[in-house]
């Protein structure tokens, strides 16, 4: 995306230095998840909209990078009890996608991708996954998980 682009309506967290983009259809659950992580440990990033920007790294290689919109850090909104204004990070290098309008099938699925500004990055299929935020925060934390690779030098 281009500091032109709108962004994504998504939400986002990272862990450990490494950014997850949450994805969904309205109602989806994306605040929900991103709060249950920012509860485990996760830093909020952004929350409705987030910018997907790609940098260029030394070597000349590039990656993907999200941040919240100007001014719209840590703002959150939840159902039932208004906007409200968390801590929040300037932002992670993109290392994982969530998906949470499709549903994994296999219970030891194939390394799975999401394309965004012509960047491949590891996605997972999340919709209707018990433990999901402490699934993912794990994931993130740990040192060497399936698709990993595709992320060498984070």
């Amino acid at each position: 995306m281009t500091s032109g682009d709108p962004g994504l309506h998504a939400s986002a967290v990272a862990v450990g230095g490494r950014g997850l983009l949450i994805t969904g259809a309205p109602g989806a659950g994306k605040t929900t998840l991103a709060l249950e992580m920012v509860a485990l440990g996760a830093a909020l990033i952004a929350d409705d909209l987030v910018l997907v920007e790609r940098r260029a790294e030394t070597g000349g290689t590039a990656r993907l990078w999200v941040a919240a919109p100007p001014n719209a850090g840590g703002l959150v909104e939840i159902r039932g009890f208004g906007l409200v204004r968390l801590a929040a990070t300037g932002g992670a290098p993109l290392a994982l996608v969530a998906d949470l309008d499709q549903a994994e099938t296999e219970r030891l699925p194939p390394v799975r991708q999401r394309v965004l500004s012509g960047i491949a990055c590891r996605a997972i299929l999340c919709k209707g996954k018990p433990g999901l935020a402490a699934a993912l925060t794990c994931m993130l934390r740990a040192e060497d998980w399936p698709g990993a690779d595709l992320f060498a030098g984070q």
